[in-house]
């Protein structure tokens, strides 16, 4: 059976919820669009669904030159999908140090509302130049402001696999995966390196290690827990990766990705 891409998913704010789409460009950084914008504190340092599950609530949506914002309750809000000008404010998203603009003081107004906190909205320019770990990833690779690496890789039957143990399925976008799969093995993507998508070619740099984000319902911003995590922690459980499902991915070579298209395994 032919190996495909089911599901591409580009998720242009950090920690918000993401956009199911049709194609998608590849780029050194990820998925063209893929966490350019962040939400951070009042030091820079970034929000996400680990302490405020909420976020997960927030609609993102691209429409022409501009990225809506949507909450219950609240009117939708613009902001350019690739703004030239904001204040200059250095984001930090784990042990990276990023230089970032914020480029909407009335973005920053509406999520401070609609999380309950002051925060600022941050986006990463061209200029900005985040690498992934060489250790894993290799040197010089780029990533925009997703935890690590380029891109997250899942396979449909891996799923299946973590659902066939649990008292209540879980739905793929528990797991924020960019590049879903169907037509392997559960679990094969952990055995992959280079292989080519479309036309990308990319290569999986580490497994990918989950955390509490697993337990929210990403359509209520319920924390449901303990599971999935619960399981993945007792069967999946690496000493370096911790509860690994799902593969952190570099971009080898650039290319359009659409839905349907072959992945070949090297």
């Amino acid at each position: 059976m032919a190996i495909t891409v089911s599901q591409l998913n580009v998720y242009p704010v950090k920690g918000l919820r993401g956009i199911a789409v049709d194609a998608a460009h590849a780029t050194e950084r990820g998925l063209a669009r893929d966490r350019r914008f962040v939400v951070v504190d009042r030091e820079g340092h970034f929000l996400s669904q680990r302490e405020l599950p909420l976020m997960a609530t927030v609609w993102t949506e691209i429409a022409g030159d501009a990225l809506l914002l949507a909450a219950p309750d609240l009117d939708e809000i613009r902001v350019p999908l690739d703004p030239a000008v904001g204040e200059p404010l250095q984001a930090t998203v784990w042990d990276s140090e990023c230089a970032a603009i914020a480029p909407s003081p009335e973005a920053d107004r509406w999520l401070s509302e609609v999380l309950g906190r002051p925060c600022r909205l941050a986006y990463m320019p061209d200029t900005t130049r985040r690498t992934s770990n060489p250790r894993h990833a290799g040197p010089g690779r780029l990533v925009g402001f997703a935890d690590g690496y380029a891109h997250l890789v899942v396979s449909e039957a891996s799923l299946a696999a973590l659902n066939a143990r649990l008292d209540r399925p879980v739905p793929l976008d528990r797991f924020r995966a960019n590049i879903v799969v169907r037509g392997c093995e559960p679990f094969a993507e952990d055995g992959w390196g280079e292989f080519s998508v479309g036309a990308a070619r990319l290569r999986m740099a580490k497994p990918c290690g989950r955390c509490q984000v697993t337990t929210t319902d990403q359509a209520t911003g319920e924390v449901t827990g303990p599971e999935p995590l619960a399981t993945l922690s007792a069967w999946r459980m690496s000493p370096e990766f911790g509860a690994r499902f799902g593969m952190n991915a570099v971009t080898l070579a650039p290319g359009a990705i659409r839905v349907g298209d072959a992945v070949v395994p090297a």
